[in-house]
């Protein structure tokens, strides 16, 4: 479980295909490996990987088919940016919202709108997504946890404030780019309970 505040905008630095249906990823971020061990979660643009080697600020994660066909990993090069967050911990604070690493979809940023000291940007809305997505509230873009500003049948929008431009690969990424989208969990659970009745 993870809380969608990006600890630290880590480095791809080495890419391993297994042939299509799987690929061993080697991300540098001196932050999370800190005290990272094997077994350990961290999230790599909203995707939950487990840690399989960590040394000298650099950890390794195996990346099934099933994940690079339902998120954006597959899209990484050696040499790009990536958000990193460790697991939380029982007593760690909630600042974002409750983040599983599981990307439901993936969108493309529409397009961004700079205001004075902050940035609008619209995402694509994948159909089967849109009923988890309301106004004001939780989503979670590449691992990042965002108040949803706006939303319609095909497309949503988020205010990005400074720091989050700063310190995410969403500060620059362009239109067209892809990003990992995560609903909120909770709206799945009501779904289903509601649903059963």
């Amino acid at each position: 479980m993870f809380t969608g505040i990006v600890e630290e905008l880590g480095e791809v630095v080495r890419l391993v295909d297994g042939g299509g249906d799987s690929a061993v990823i080697a991300v540098r971020g001196p932050v999370v490996t800190s005290d990272a061990r094997h077994g350990d979660s961290i999230s790599v643009n909203g995707v939950c990987l487990t840690v399989i080697e960590n040394e000298d600020g650099v950890f390794t994660a195996d990346v099934m088919g099933e994940t690079l066909r339902r998120s954006s990993l597959g899209a990484l090069r050696v040499g790009s940016q990536v958000n990193l967050e460790r697991a939380a911990t029982v007593g760690s604070r909630l600042g974002g919202h409750l983040v599983q690493g599981h990307v439901d979809g993936v969108a493309k940023i529409l397009d961004r709108t700079p205001e004075s000291e902050w940035e609008v940007l619209r995402f694509s809305l994948p159909s089967h997504l849109a009923k988890y997505v309301v106004e004001k509230g939780s989503i979670t873009v590449d691992g990042v946890s965002l108040t949803v500003m706006a939303v319609d049948d095909a497309s949503f929008s988020v205010g990005l404030i400074p720091t989050t431009l700063k310190l995410t690969v969403l500060g620059s990424k362009s239109a067209g780019d892809p990003v990992n989208l995560e609903v909120d969990v909770i709206a799945k659970y009501v779904e289903k309970m509601l649903g059963s009745r």
